[in-house]
């Protein structure tokens, strides 16, 4: 694929550097807001959004209409998911986006829903979040956890607790509790390395080919474990 970047901060380092070792041709990289990006995206096969929250409105703009499938891993920015659907829609686009674009997470979320599932149907069990991430890390909670509560939301009718930290390296933690008088039932996804993203956003980018309209990066790990199954 020959790809575009948007963001050359950490994670666009990655990705540029895993994209260039499973053989994928980085193309373009834009690091601030540009009158002529659409112009510069045309006849790329997609392009890869870890750049800010406040961004990624013009970032997608501008590849809908170069015609250019986006793959969004930036968060903190869900406050403009109808105007970003409203953009893409309407010019007939293609997008990915993701609270987190690691395979593992996305795993996660499932095991996290069928327990919510479960301990639901026993009152003594209360539902909690906790997440963890590096001090440079903008938003807080993280999208992840917000997802991970949506998740428990579904099944408990009450208000999620949850609480954030930001200190240090920490690539990512998120820890889901049930917590009652006699036992907690304690679930963790901790992330390694930053790497199981940038794998994810090139997944997407591969995935998004040919398509249209707006997906969750979870709906391209559902069709992979359908396929596997």
């Amino acid at each position: 694929m020959k790809l575009a970047l948007f963001g050359h901060g950490a994670m666009g380092r990655l990705v540029e550097e895993r994209a260039r070792a499973e053989g994928h041709e980085v193309a373009l990289v834009v690091t601030a807001q540009s009158a002529d990006a659409a112009t510069r995206l045309r006849g790329l096969d997609a392009a890869i959004d870890f750049s800010v929250a406040g961004a990624v409105l013009d970032n997608v703009r501008a590849c809908v209409l170069a015609g250019v499938p986006a793959v969004v891993g930036t968060t903190g920015w869900r406050e403009q998911e109808q105007a970003v659907r409203r953009l893409v829609e309407e010019h007939g686009g293609a997008l990915v986006f993701g609270a987190n674009f690691s395979v593992g997470v996305n795993l996660f979320y499932r095991v996290v829903a069928r327990a919510a599932e479960l301990c639901a149907g026993f009152d003594a069990y209360a539902p909690f979040v906790e997440e963890a991430h590096h001090a440079r890390k903008r938003d807080a909670p993280s999208g992840t956890a917000l997802k991970l509560r949506d998740l428990l939301a579904a099944e408990y009718e009450r208000e999620i607790p949850v609480s954030s930290t930001r200190a240090g390296h920490i690539p990512g933690t998120h820890r889901v509790g049930f917590d009652s008088a006699a036992d907690q039932i304690l679930l963790t996804h901790t992330a390694r390395s930053r790497e199981g993203f940038a794998a994810g956003a090139l997944v997407a980018a591969h995935w998004i080919q040919g398509r249209r309209g707006v997906y969750e990066f979870g709906q391209v790990i559902e069709e992979m474990l359908k396929e596997r199954a």
